[in-house]
């Protein structure tokens, strides 16, 4: 099963927020997770976000891989394999 770490839209129209997950690649983007790691808000100046660095890290060693996004708020975060 190939694993992502990606985002997961959540709020209304115009007002978007989302949260990090794990899940299959083959599920679609709001659909079926298997454990949240962590949210992001855009709307913010700047974006907030906050992630469980342990589970993040655990699930990057598994193999999990980040979409572009969730990668550049690792990076933010100070999160590597």
């Amino acid at each position: 099963m190939a694993v992502k770490i990606r985002l997961r839209r959540m709020g209304q129209k115009k007002a978007p927020f989302y949260r990090i997950v794990v899940a299959d690649s083959r599920s679609p983007r709001d659909g079926r997770f298997i454990e949240e790691i962590g949210t992001y808000d855009p709307t913010t100046e700047p974006g907030s976000y906050k992630v469980d660095e342990e589970k993040a890290k655990k699930w990057l060693n598994d193999g999990a891989q980040p979409t572009e996004q969730v990668a550049k708020l690792f990076k933010l975060a100070g999160i590597t394999k």
